[in-house]
């Protein structure tokens, strides 16, 4: 069974970072491109960036670009969101996804 536990979200004042982290079990990680997609009450889920299975690509969603960095580590099973420069409309629960397979959320709150 994919299990997928995100952690690290928090309260945070605009212009400060956070760092998420995602444990995996379940499936061969090394071998799946992961995702961290976020969701804001009575909107869509809006994907924020991809990595493929060895790290070495990686892609971001316009509104992120330049603040955030995806990064994942194999051996630990395990996918991170370093956030830097947060904004107001960050705020969100965020997820790591396996193709559409979610895991449980963390909610990161932007607010002065």
């Amino acid at each position: 069974e994919v299990q997928l536990q995100a952690s690290g979200g928090g309260l945070v004042q605009p212009g400060g970072s956070l760092r998420l982290s995602c444990l995996a079990s379940g499936f061969t990680f090394g071998n799946y491109a992961m995702k961290w997609v976020r969701q804001v009450p009575g909107k869509d889920l809006e994907r924020v960036a991809t990595i493929n299975g060895d790290g070495t690509w990686s892609n971001y969603v316009d509104a992120v670009k330049g603040r955030f960095t995806i990064s994942r580590d194999n051996a630990k099973n395990t996918l991170y969101l370093q956030m830097n420069s947060l904004e107001t409309e960050d705020t969100a629960v965020y997820y790591c996804a396996l193709n559409d397979i979610l895991g449980r959320g963390t909610q990161v709150t932007v607010s002065s």
